[in-house]
């Protein structure tokens, strides 16, 4: 337990201090320690972050999953003081590598309880009161985090950084989310595109795959939670003054900018 605690620390320090993270020291041995360690970073990051709001799925897709050369899913925590909205001005240099990736963000109406497990897309489906584009915001926050391993990726939330979101569509008047085409445009230019589909063949198979990763930990998803559904493009890494709009078709937009 010493050593979870200890990654933990070591992690939130190098978080607060927006300095590149090396190799733990102890990092942890398996995935699932790894979630222990987030766990207990999670206890220890409120203060500069404020409290869990939610969670960010990555490696939902092929590109992303091809990218970070892992092959499912992985998930992280969202914070209040990460959630921005739709035409936010955010200074790159409070990221230690700012990336963006494009996603469709849910927001959950009921509670999706461990004891109501396993869950299936239909049933995580219902569970859902909203829909947004969003940005998701990423950093890169490691000395070369191509050597870190996942288990540590996962102990760090898994680059999560926050996100931006645009206006809310409620679950009656979306589109046929599988089918919704995503593109990401910097400066003004079309970089990247993907659809729905890419995100484990539907957005509602990831929160589901999410829900049920919860419930083995005797975690629930809550009423009024945010969730980050996973990249419908590979990460776009940027520097200081990049402008990002993401279009998702039948939701809508989502701009950033990085000052």
């Amino acid at each position: 337990m010493d050593n979870i605690l200890e990654a933990a620390k070591a992690i939130a320090l190098a978080r607060r201090n927006r300095a590149p993270l090396a190799a733990l020291q102890h990092p942890p041995a398996d995935e699932d320690e790894g979630y222990q360690v987030q766990r207990a970073l999670h206890d220890l990051l409120p203060k500069n972050v404020g409290p869990l709001v939610g969670y960010k799925i990555g490696c939902t897709s092929q590109v992303m999953q091809d990218y970070i050369g892992i092959r499912h899913p992985c998930g992280g925590g969202v914070f209040q003081k990460g959630v921005h909205d739709s035409g936010v001005k955010l200074a790159a240099s409070d990221y230690v590598r700012v990336g963006v990736e494009c996603e469709i963000a849910v927001r959950l109406l009921r509670t999706l309880s461990a004891g109501e497990a396993p869950f299936t897309a239909e049933w995580v489906g219902e569970a859902v009161d909203a829909y947004a584009p969003a940005i998701e915001i990423v950093d890169d926050r490691y000395v070369k985090w191509e050597t870190m391993g996942a288990p540590t990726l996962i102990a760090d939330d898994f680059f999560a950084a926050g996100c931006v979101l645009g206006e809310a569509v409620p679950r009656s008047s979306v589109p046929d989310l599988g089918a919704v085409k995503g593109r990401a445009i910097v400066n003004g230019e079309e970089v990247s595109h993907g659809t729905g589909a890419d995100v484990l063949g539907h957005p509602h198979n990831a929160l589901a795959w999410l829900a049920n990763h919860l419930a083995a930990e005797g975690k629930g998803l809550h009423a009024g939670q945010l969730v980050l559904t996973g990249s419908l493009v590979k990460t776009l890494w940027l520097k200081a003054g990049d402008k990002v709009r993401m279009e998702l078709e039948g939701l809508g937009t989502v701009e950033a900018e990085f000052t």
